[in-house]
């Protein structure tokens, strides 16, 4: 074997080495393409997938009860539940007639600071009622769900429409049990409220709204949720009122001062005196 040929056999050698080389770049980048257009697709059919959810989902369940469901209720005429008065039956005043005394409340459904308002002395106020201590009456905003987005406070206002529908009595059985602990979402976490069926099990726990098909119907077919936007335009026209719970006893204000206005008492003990300081006898 010559040198030429030796040389000659190197250089065979290193070509070889070389194609082989380009063969299993060429391989790598045909396996690196195939991955990114997988990868393309996948997060396709992800965003695909999520922009068909936000399209079908209305905020809400099967009853319909997304953004564009309660603009056109805010256009409606009002259903006026039973036991209302006043313009569009935004008057909304339980207790005795002849009462004295007035005590009212400000609240919205997925106001935190309502539930704990409630779970508190929430009893205390309905068997305040109940005596006749004082008759109250309800102002229920909806502005949480701009805050924090979604249609909860809305589809709950419009439940309890129906609620109150039934009686004042399941009204406030059912406004208990959506503030009461087990009920009441956390304010960052979903928007159960916005969810029909979530409300119709909370409503469950209530004896006279318990497996009541003329109730169920009303918050499936969102029988008042034009007067639900009736109720929050009313409460928007109180501004005086700069958060939630406030409560006003006979038109006055009551509550600590803070920076942000009148807070609502936190135990009953201040409840009471509060209350009991400033009723005509």
């Amino acid at each position: 074997m010559s040198n030429r040929n030796t040389q000659a056999n190197k250089q065979a050698a290193r070509e070889r080495l070389r194609a082989e080389r380009e063969r299993q770049a060429k391989k790598e980048r045909t396996r690196r393409q195939l991955i990114v257009a997988g990868s393309v697709v996948a997060v396709l059919a992800v965003a695909g997938g999520i922009g068909l959810a936000v399209a079908t989902s209305g905020g809400g369940d099967s009853g319909g009860s997304g953004p564009d469901v309660w603009a056109k209720a805010a256009k409606a005429k009002p259903v006026p539940p039973a036991h209302t008065a006043g313009t569009n039956g935004t008057t909304v005043v339980i207790g005795k007639p002849d009462a004295k005394n007035t005590l009212e409340l400000f609240e919205d459904p997925r106001c935190p600071g309502c539930a704990a308002f409630e779970q508190t002395a929430g009893a205390t106020v309905e068997k305040d009622i109940s005596d006749g201590k004082y008759k109250a009456q309800y102002h229920i905003g909806t502005f949480l769900d701009g805050n924090l987005q979604g249609t909860g406070s809305k589809n709950a206002l419009s439940a309890l429409g129906a609620a109150l529908n039934v009686s004042p009595d399941a009204f406030l059985k059912y406004k208990y049990a959506l503030y009461s602990k087990e009920y009441h979402p956390d304010e960052t976490g979903p928007d159960k409220f916005a969810d029909d069926s979530y409300l119709i099990k909370v409503a469950d726990t209530v004896p006279a709204l318990k497996g009541n098909a003329a109730f169920q119907k009303a918050v499936k077919n969102g029988t008042y949720d034009a007067w639900a936007m009736a109720m929050s335009n009313e409460f928007d026209s109180h501004k005086d009122v700069h958060s939630t719970p406030s409560l006003k006893l006979n038109g006055t204000l009551l509550g600590t001062d803070s920076p942000q206005g009148k807070v609502a008492p936190s135990t009953v003990a201040d409840f009471n005196t509060m209350v009991d300081k400033d009723l005509k006898k």
